[in-house]
């Protein structure tokens, strides 16, 4: 089969041949349709990723949309031509979907969403993974509450945003002042990052009580602005890039709560796989109801023009989730 493999951190993965796999006990073999490309690619390929343990040489690529070939011992639920999405590769010793075909786990998969094509599909697992761990599983986000996203224009805050609407909370997102009207058009309100400080958006919005559940897309310093927009007591903070070192002061002196998502644990440990199908399955529902949708780049992608796709991402110019196209 033809697969992307990279050999060494830093340089560009190259376009090569690799025995088919086969499917094992409790696997599937998908026939690769469409591997979403992610920022997280970008720095596995450079090396800057050690959390997330890629072995060279691997095929890259996190994200895939296909058809099942076949199926391993033990794997119920799946058969022979059903369509299917999922998480399911390109770190560990997993490989990844920018090959041809891709032996996974069962339980990484769901059934692809009857309303999404194959390239729509590839981009949604590990954003709508991350959101929901953070909004659904850590901060119970739901009906009556204010929920504030930061970075609401991006991959992970568009998914956020609807989740929290679909779940019947009250949408607030921050943004860049040209990405304003994105954050309108999926249903929350949006906050200019750069024309009012935290201070004066917590007043206008929350009459000064703060957010019930932050969601932080972006990490850094956004990170520490959370913990002065969550409301005292009840509030809880989740971020998907809590790394560095931050002050807890904020958030102890309103007596909130924090936690962190780490997506790749499963793939990583081996454990907790059936969440993540669990997880798509619900996702692939919001998205056949119309409740979920995600933009895409419109910029097509082939396995021979991965380093292109990459460029893309890594730049920040991307008008959407980036897309390689593997068959069809």
């Amino acid at each position: 089969m033809r697969a992307v493999v990279l050999k060494e951190f830093g340089t560009q993965p190259a376009l090569g041949e690799l025995p088919k796999p086969t499917a094992g006990p409790g696997q599937v073999l998908v026939r690769v349709r469409a591997s979403g490309v992610n920022p997280l690619d970008i720095k596995i390929r450079a090396g800057q990723a050690a959390h997330a343990r890629f072995a060279l040489p691997g095929v890259l690529g996190m994200d895939l949309a296909g058809v099942v070939e076949e199926t391993g011992p033990g794997v119920t639920g799946f058969a022979p031509g059903d369509e299917v999405y999922g998480l399911t590769g390109g770190v560990g010793d997993l490989q990844g979907s920018l090959a041809e075909y891709a032996a996974v786990d069962a339980r990484l998969l769901a059934r692809k969403p009857a309303a999404l094509s194959m390239r729509e599909a590839a981009a949604l697992p590990l954003v709508a993974i991350t959101v929901w761990e953070g909004l659904v599983d850590r901060a119970r986000a739901g009906q009556g509450q204010t929920v504030l996203v930061h970075g609401g224009a991006g991959g992970l805050g568009q998914v956020a945003v609807q989740i929290a609407r679909a779940r019947g909370a009250e949408v607030f997102a921050t943004a860049s002042a040209r990405n304003l009207e994105t954050v309108r058009s999926l249903g929350a309100t949006p906050i200019d990052r750069g024309a009012s400080s935290v201070e004066e958006y917590v007043a206008e919005h929350t009459g000064g009580e703060g957010f019930d559940v932050v969601f932080d897309t972006v990490g850094g310093p956004v990170l520490d602005a959370s913990f002065t927009a969550v409301r005292t007591y009840t509030g809880h903070v989740v971020s998907a890039l809590g790394w560095g070192t931050h002050s807890l002061a904020p958030l102890s002196f309103r007596g909130a709560t924090y936690s962190g998502v780490f997506t790749l644990m499963p793939m990583l440990t081996g454990r907790g796989r059936e969440h993540h199908g669990e997880i798509l399955r619900a996702a692939g529902a919001l998205v056949d109801a119309g409740a979920l949708k995600l933009l895409l780049d419109p910029r097509r992608f082939t396995l021979a023009t991965v380093a292109d796709a990459h460029a893309l991402v890594e730049s920040g110019t991307a008008e959407g989730k980036v897309v390689v196209e593997v068959e069809g």
